[in-house]
């Protein structure tokens, strides 16, 4: 994968994150707080516990930080984010930990 084509996914995931939480206040399902600087994006659940997501371009990355643990995601072949330890798919994790961590279950970016 060239470097235009990380940066695309990057901006793809961190866009896709940024409209479901926009949706989620729309329809007062959640009120999660989002900041983004660059390629990280910061979420603020309203317990006030945080998920951050950010690009690790050197490694062609997507790292995940949740109070269950940190997760570092590559882009497999089919265009998901997969966990490079145990293979999860990055937004069904980043959908568990938020559901957790939100204690609101059901969330699903």
């Amino acid at each position: 994968m060239t470097d235009a084509q990380y940066d695309a996914a990057i901006q793809a995931a961190l866009a896709r994150i940024e409209r479901k939480v926009d949706t989620w206040l729309e329809d007062d399902v959640i009120d999660i707080d989002t900041a983004r600087t660059g390629s990280m994006l910061t979420l603020t659940l309203p317990n006030r516990s945080q998920l951050i997501i950010n690009a690790q371009p050197p490694l062609h990355e997507l790292w995940l930080a949740a109070r269950r643990g940190g997760f570092h995601f590559k882009l497999d072949a089919s265009g998901q984010w997969r966990d490079t330890r145990h293979g999860d798919e990055f937004f069904t994790l980043l959908s568990s930990c938020a559901s957790e961590q939100g204690g609101k279950s059901g969330l699903a970016f």
